[in-house]
């Protein structure tokens, strides 16, 4: 189907629904390089203007990517809720834009109806919404998940403490470990992305966070961030596995790029439940995503480069996760060229997960080849947990040493509980004053002695 609109006297043409998404797009460099992006920005305000005036429901009629040649497509066929969906039937995108900035759209009604909608139909709006657009209603969406705590309740942003090591040296990494804890971080996970693919250090590093966690009785869970069949492999060997980790994609050749499809996922997600290690909930799952995935893997049909990872979303909250994290600049400037790009892309991948019901998390990130600092992640931090951020990454010194790329810190974390005055997880909460590393108002407190000087019978080696 063609569609058109006239500005200034002069008719813009789109040949198909596709066209329309990706050229509506606000302007970012993968985009570009996938040949899909709006050559000006008359352009993209004509795309704009065609898509507001859309219904809905030509998502459903006319989709971006054929069910029959992709099992992504069929798996968003399958989650749509008609029936929720039915009072949104004969809106236009913009008239949705509308109502969801109204204050019809409350955190329950939004809760209710985040089946109704699918990713495309949320990446469309998120394209006719401004910076402030994406965090009034994203503040407005609450999903709460739990495994050995409670995560995302409100006024409240988890951590991940990121303990990498470039050799995965034990010593190493429990010294990361130690260091997020005594800054009060690590209620969302500790969760390390090892070097290296052997099983025995893999086992060696889950049984070490285990041991850490057991000794010092922690309400929080850990994850090697290693591909998903380690991870099975690793649970019928009897390792403990708190969390599934996996990077996934918006179609399914992004996921077959990643060695995996949803019949891995289902089997990764049983074998998590299967071993029962959540002390308040059964939240297994842990997920990854970025921008420009799809395009790196040659499996983007040209579909723009967000609208590919909302489709993601549509994977992920298929297995129920305790946490899902865009990690927004990691990719590189050919994807997102500078921090105004990272911004926006943060932005509207966590207001469109939280729309589809998901635990958002970021990592607030950028390589150091890329036109973006500091003070740019520190912008970024602010607005998205204005925004009802589900967590965010802590790393020593935000600067990550195995993955060369720039992050955020535990300093970090520690201004946005200290100046936004959002607290962590209340299980977590209660440990920190119980091991006198924080006081009653969250506020750190001298040395951590207490903590430090309890009896540690915890092994960094193992083999």
């Amino acid at each position: 189907m063609r569609f058109s609109t006239t500005i200034a006297n002069h008719v813009w043409q789109f040949d198909s629904l596709k066209e329309v998404m990706a050229k509506a797009s606000p302007l970012r460099s993968g985009d570009v390089l996938a040949g899909v992006a709006a050559t000006t920005n008359i352009e993209r305000m004509a795309a704009r203007f065609v898509l507001a005036d859309l219904p809905l429901c030509i998502f459903l009629d006319e989709p971006l990517l054929d069910d029959s040649v992709d099992e992504v497509s069929r798996l968003i066929r399958q989650q749509h809720d008609s029936v929720a969906f039915a009072p949104f039937g004969n809106m236009s995108i913009g008239e949705f834009r509308n109502w969801l900035l109204s204050e019809y759209a409350t955190t329950q009604i939004l809760q209710d109806c985040k089946w109704a909608f699918t990713p495309e139909m949320v990446a469309a709006v998120s394209k006719l919404m401004r910076n402030q657009d994406l965090i009034a209603v994203a503040v407005k969406c609450q999903t709460i998940t739990a495994f050995r705590n409670t995560i995302g309740l409100p006024d409240r942003v988890s951590v991940r403490i990121q303990p990498n090591h470039p050799t995965d040296d034990m010593r190493g990494v429990i010294a990361s470990t130690f260091d997020g804890l005594l800054y009060g971080m690590g209620d969302a996970v500790i969760g390390i992305n090892p070097a290296s693919d052997s099983m025995l250090i893999l086992g060696d590093l889950s049984k070490m966070f285990d041991a850490l966690i057991n000794e010092y009785q922690i309400p929080t869970q850990s994850c090697v961030l290693t591909h998903i069949t380690n991870t099975i492999e690793l649970i019928n060997k009897g390792v403990p596995v708190d969390l599934v980790f996996q990077s996934i994609g918006g179609t399914e050749a992004v996921n077959r790029s990643f060695g995996v499809d949803l019949a891995i996922l289902q089997e990764g997600y049983e074998a998590g439940l299967s071993l029962n290690r959540g002390s308040v909930g059964n939240n297994v799952m842990y997920f990854e995503t970025g921008q420009g995935s799809a395009l790196s893997a040659n499996g983007h049909y040209d579909i723009d480069q967000q609208t590919c990872e909302v489709r993601a979303y549509a994977v992920a909250r298929q297995f129920n996760p305790l946490l899902i994290n865009t990690v927004v600049g990691f990719i590189g400037p050919e994807y997102l060229a500078d921090g105004k790009q990272i911004l926006r892309a943060a932005l509207e991948d966590h207001f469109c997960g939280k729309l589809l019901g998901l635990p958002m998390g970021c990592d607030v990130c950028y390589t150091n080849h890329c036109d973006a600092d500091q003070d740019d992640m520190d912008s970024i931090i602010v607005s998205l947990v204005a925004a009802g951020l589900t967590f965010l990454i802590g790393v020593p010194g935000a600067d990550d040493i195995m993955l060369n790329y720039q992050s955020t810190s535990f300093h970090d974390a520690r201004f946005i509980r200290e100046t936004l005055k959002k607290r962590a997880a209340p299980e977590f909460e209660s440990w920190l004053q119980k091991m006198q590393l924080t006081d009653p108002q969250g506020h750190l407190l001298s040395d951590g002695k207490q903590f430090l000087m309890a009896p540690n019978t915890l092994s960094v080696s193992y083999g």
